[in-house]
């Protein structure tokens, strides 16, 4: 347990110094749109049962996984009806930073299968201060509940390896096969049967549904022209009533017979295993957790997959042949998994998967990215996009210790007995194999293929973990606790430092390579989300009169959320205007802040480091 306390600490200062700051975060541009995505989703687990409708728009956000804004939709709306008075922004924000926080957990536990607990918790510290991470930790939705849930199925597909398939323990997936050599055949031969028919059965009958919505929409077509079928022995009205009528009732009957019959044979295979076999049942156990989370992972973004393919090569790398049977389970449990909180793929999964993947492939996204001073089409940016991106977005000591832990993997570390010595190098291959496959090579598809980017690099978060796992072999490079220690402090104040400076805009952040933010403002992308419109709605609240006209530009529901309800906003999304306006608010991206009303006097700004995020204007 003391062993623990660094972590435990740092973890409850994070969570006590998020409290406290939470409500200075304004909502980030996404958010309204993914909350009615995840209300139309959470709304098809009603409608698709009883009536075999998903709600579907056609917009792009139907392509993303909700589990995770699902289940934050269902938090805060829990928390609100409790707590009427919460915002419920807020609540939202405090489950992103919570989830951020089980991220960090499991990049410390993951550190610690690589280097000493001393050098992962300091690959740790410098991990949680950035203030890049930091700051998008409270205000998305999306890409930092993906960074920590995939590290955390890899941190888990891992300790499920170690509990089936690990040298030196009481193997529970050794005493699987040794129980079922000692069936009688007759036991073995129904197992097997049971099973296939269980496996190809469920296939059919989910992976079929669009064949199966094809033949009952032809069947009752045809009934419905006069042609005799079983149909109309069933449906003697089908000549009085329009056909989509019963297309729709035995649509919804096919679907919760098949509700039925997956609980029945499901039932039945379990109950079979449980007296004959119950070990293949601890097994399963132990690897439903993380099949689980892999699932819910790929329910986020469809990169999800890598983590499963991670931990399989994983399993492959430390036993052999052996583990093919874990992660068949373990993908099985995934896909059903992703199935179950992905209504989109209902009503055709194998179809609308592939569907997804290609569209996000695309990432299709009809805006204009600033880099580097130029103003570039999202799928037009050039080759150096995520390296300088990089290169200015963390700080300053990153890449030094990277390039140091790298070196120290490669080359190895001072000389220590033959068996330890032998244990590191095989510690150290197995890391620089994860930093092939979660860093290096996603990292050259982007640098290659340069599909569709914006908002920076925050698509990518997903594969920065490593480079944090090599700076804690720079740690471990230096021996005596004390200079270590002082190292750590060193390193992670930059980051502090900033965070303290920009908060609670800490997701700007550019470090000293490119002059801050400062150097940064007019080259790159700072306030894109429109957090800032927080701060102007608070500052819009005290100088206007009651009843006032304000122009909004750009995401005008971000300053409605925290505006006085008595304001009369208008923006360029809506069609009605104002003959006048006591205020105007502008964003300062796309140079709106010179260009929007630039007659009027600016009366307030938004500011960090010289820097302008949104202004205010008097007409």
């Amino acid at each position: 347990m003391k062993q623990n306390y660094p972590i435990t600490i740092l973890l409850a200062l994070s969570l006590i110094i998020g409290l406290l700051t939470l409500s200075d975060y304004g909502e980030s541009w996404d958010e309204l749109n993914l909350y009615k995505y995840a209300e139309r989703s959470l709304e098809a687990y009603i409608t698709w049962p009883q009536h075999g409708v998903i709600p579907v728009t056609g917009d792009r956000f139907e392509n993303y996984g909700p589990a995770f804004v699902m289940f934050t939709a269902v938090v805060t709306s829990t928390f609100t009806r409790i707590f009427p008075n919460a915002q419920a922004v807020d609540i939202q924000h405090l489950v992103y930073f919570l989830t951020f926080l089980v991220g960090v957990w499991a990049f410390y536990q993951l550190s610690i299968r690589w280097m000493s607990r001393a050098a992962a918790f300091g690959a740790t510290l410098l991990y949680i201060t950035q203030p890049l991470f930091w700051g998008h930790a409270f205000i998305n939705p999306k890409d930092i509940p993906f960074l920590s849930l995939f590290t955390l199925t890899a941190c888990l597909g891992m300790k499920m390896h170690d509990s089936l398939l690990g040298r030196g323990t009481d193997s529970v997936f050794d005493s699987a096969p040794v129980a079922w050599s000692g069936l009688p055949s007759s036991t073995r031969r129904l197992l097997t049967a049971v099973t296939i028919f269980w496996l190809v059965s469920l296939a059919l009958l989910f992976g079929g549904t669009p064949l199966a919505y094809r033949w009952l929409e032809n069947a009752i077509r045809a009934a419905a022209s006069g042609e005799p079928s079983l149909i109309t022995l069933i449906a003697s009205n089908i000549h009085k009533v329009p056909p989509e009528v019963y297309i729709e009732k035995f649509f919804v009957l096919f679907l919760q017979a098949r509700a039925v019959y997956f609980l029945i044979v499901t039932t039945i295979l379990i109950r079979l295993y449980r007296r004959n076999l119950p070990s293949a049942l601890r097994v399963l156990g132990i690897i439903l957790p993380a099949g689980i989370l892999l699932g819910i992972t790929v329910s986020i973004r469809i990169f999800g997959p890598l983590a499963g393919i991670l931990v399989a090569i994983c399993l492959l790398w430390k036993s052999g042949a052996r583990a093919w049977l874990v992660i068949a389970a373990y993908a099985l449990i995934a896909v059903t998994t992703t199935y179950l909180t992905w209504p989109y793929l209902w009503p055709n999964p194998i179809g609308h998967f592939f569907e997804t993947v290609q569209i996000m492939a695309q990432h299709p996204w009809p805006g204009s990215v600033l880099f580097n001073g130029v103003t570039y089409r999202a799928n037009g940016l050039p080759a150096s996009y995520m390296p300088i991106l990089l290169a200015i977005q963390l700080t300053e000591p990153v890449w030094v210790l990277f390039g140091v832990g790298v070196a120290v993997a490669i080359y190895g570390r001072r000389p220590e007995p033959v068996e330890g010595s032998i244990k590191r190098r095989m510690e150290n291959r197995e890391l620089l194999a994860l930093m092939l496959i979660w860093f290096i090579l996603p990292l050259f598809t982007f640098i290659i293929l340069r599909p569709t980017m914006y908002d920076n690099f925050r698509q990518s978060f997903f594969i920065l973990p490593p480079i944090f796992f090599m700076t804690g072999l720079a740690f471990e490079r230096i021996r005596k606790p004390v200079l270590q220690g002082a190292l750590i402090g060193l390193v992670v104040l930059p980051g502090l430092i900033a965070s303290v400076r920009l908060h609670p805009y800490e997701y700007i952040y550019y470090n000293q390579f490119i002059g801050g933010v400062s150097g940064a403002a007019h080259k790159f992308e700072l306030d894109y989300w429109g957090i800032s419109y927080r701060d102007a709605a608070q500052e819009v609240n005290r100088i206007v009169p009651p009843n006032a006209n304000v122009w909004v530009d750009g995401p005008a529901h971000l300053l409605g959320t925290f505006a006085r309800p008595d304001l009369h906003l208008y923006s360029a999304y809506e069609a009605e205007r104002a003959d006048h306006y006591d205020a105007v608010v502008t964003l300062a991206r796309y140079g709106l802040e010179k260009t929007s009303f630039p007659d009027a006097s600016i009366v307030y700004a938004v500011t960090r480091e010289g820097a302008v995020l949104t202004v205010i204007k008097k007409p």
